[in-house]
C-alpha cells in the first residue's frame, strides 16, 4: 500500500525557516516524481515544485524560487522541503504527492486542482503557520 507522510510543520516567525519531510513507502520511490503542494485558507491547492529522485532534477514555481529547496535521501525514501525567508503568505497546509512521471507532475503543479488526477498519491498534509 502506498503511503506518503509529511512532517516538520509548525509555527514560525516571518523570516524564519522550516524543513518539511515526506516519507514514502509502498512504491518504487526512485521511479516516481515527488512534488510539494500547499493550500492556504480559502484558496485552491497550488503547486510548489518537484524532484526526480532518480537524477535529482528539480522544478520550482516562481513564487518560491530562491527561498525553497527540494532535496531527497533515496536511502530513506524521504523528500525534504527546506523553506527559508518565510512570509505570512506562506501559511498553508503543505502536501507531498507522487506522480509516475515528470510530465504528469508538471501538469498537476501548473494546471492546479483540475489536473490533480495526474497525481496518484497524496500525503495527509502538515500545517505551516508563519506569524508576522
Amino acid at each position: 500500500e502506498i503511503h506518503l507522510v509529511e512532517s516538520g510543520g509548525g509555527l514560525v516567525q516571518s523570516g524564519g525557516s522550516l524543513r518539511l519531510s515526506c516519507a514514502a513507502s509502498g512504491f518504487n520511490f526512485d521511479e516516481n516524481i515527488i512534488g510539494w503542494f500547499r493550500q492556504a485558507p480559502g484558496k485552491e491547492r497550488e503547486g510548489i515544485g518537484y524532484i526526480n529522485p532518480d537524477d535529482g532534477s528539480t522544478y520550482y514555481k516562481d513564487s518560491v524560487k530562491g527561498r525553497f529547496t527540494i532535496s531527497t535521501d533515496n536511502a530513506k525514501k524521504t523528500v525534504y522541503l527546506q523553506m527559508n525567508a518565510l512570509k505570512p503568505g506562506d501559511t498553508a497546509v503543505y502536501y507531498c504527492a507522487a506522480a509516475s512521471d515528470f510530465l504528469r507532475m508538471m501538469h498537476a503543479l501548473v494546471a492546479g486542482p483540475v489536473a490533480e488526477y495526474d497525481v496518484h498519491s497524496w500525503g495527509p498534509g502538515t500545517q505551516v503557520t508563519v506569524s508576522s
